[in-house]
């Protein structure tokens, strides 16, 4: 009977030291910092040590993608503005296809609760990545190099 005891609390600490112990984050697995792609391109999210899950789902451990254009950081617990700079993947998106004009632009991954609160920047919960997208035109993708692009 005690080991039987012993068997469930040793196993108990290991599921709560397993699931603490994992890094709570967010990125970009595409595009790459500093890239250079054409002005349709491709965004993939990565999370670690939470779930992705659809806006309204208010289970601890979850939350769902933003994609902030140029905009500044949302502090913890504030909602994320739903407009032209501040993208919702409200259905629990982790890809999307995005169109921007030629030019330099800073994207910003945001994770947020059911409700578009932020997890905030000290949070263990919630981190950033900033990556510097210069866009360039269809023709200069096309027709040279695109370390050779001129940015607009």
């Amino acid at each position: 009977m005690k080991k039987c005891h012993i068997t469930a609390i040793l196993l108990t600490a290991l599921v709560l030291f397993t699931n603490t112990s994992r890094a709570q984050s967010v990125d970009f697995l595409e595009p790459e910092n500093n890239a250079v792609v054409p002005p349709s391109f491709k965004v993939k999210f990565k999370v670690e040590g939470m779930t992705v899950a659809p806006a309204g789902t208010m289970t601890e451990g979850t939350g769902h993608h933003h994609l902030l254009i140029n905009a500044a950081d949302i502090n913890e617990g504030q909602p994320i503005p739903m407009d032209d700079n501040h993208l919702h993947f409200g259905k629990g998106q982790t890809e999307v296809e995005i169109f921007l004009p030629p030019g330099k632009y800073t994207l910003t991954m945001q994770f947020a609760d059911g409700a578009h609160r932020s997890l905030g920047e000290n949070s263990a919960r919630r981190s950033i990545f900033k990556s510097s997208t210069r866009v360039i035109s269809r023709l200069s993708w096309q027709h040279g190099n695109p370390s050779d692009a001129v940015s607009y």
